[in-house]
């Protein structure tokens, strides 16, 4: 049901998604989905904790049994295979818009429970990185940026950001 409510959230962003429209694509009630969730916000929570979990997942995976001198390459690979999947992506994209809608209505909350999700996501690349805060804020920063261009319809394969550094070297 969370990833169902992702995808949609994926497309529409908090304001423009109904919980409706969650339900439907989760093959249930709308009643029954608020059973499990209080409100639409516990929803997109739920949805943004999976979303940023799965990429945290994804790259301790990657980094699982790789020499410390490859580490950024397997994380990069990773991160390229991970973004193919667009509903990822574009809730990445979706929460941060939320969160500064949220703080613009002054929502400290929201904004408190979406970073820190964001910030288990840095410790564990700045761990995997080795610690080093230039090496973590390099991959941050690519990564931000290949969001944006995959985000306004570069393809994966055009890689016109090879200029990016997507490995240690």
């Amino acid at each position: 049901m969370i990833a169902a409510a992702m995808s949609e959230f994926a497309r529409g962003g908090y304001e423009g998604t109904s919980t409706e429209s969650i339900a439907r694509r989760a093959g249930v009630s709308q009643p029954y989905l608020f059973r499990l969730f209080p409100n639409k916000r516990a929803i997109f929570l739920a949805a943004t904790r999976l979303c940023l979990v799965r990429t945290r997942d994804t790259f301790t995976e990657a980094a699982e049994g790789v020499p410390q001198e490859q580490v950024y390459g397997a994380l990069a690979a990773a991160y390229f295979a991970l973004i193919a999947d667009s509903d990822l992506l574009m809730m990445q994209m979706q929460v941060q818009v939320a969160a500064f809608q949220a703080q613009q209505r002054g929502d400290e909350e929201f904004g408190r429970l979406v970073r820190r999700d964001w910030d288990e996501l840095y410790d564990t690349l700045h761990l995997l990185l080795g610690g080093d805060p230039e090496t973590t804020a390099a991959f941050m920063s690519s990564g931000m940026m290949i969001n944006t261009w995959v985000a306004l319809g570069y393809p994966l394969e055009d890689r016109v950001w090879n200029g990016l550094r997507l490995s240690a070297d």
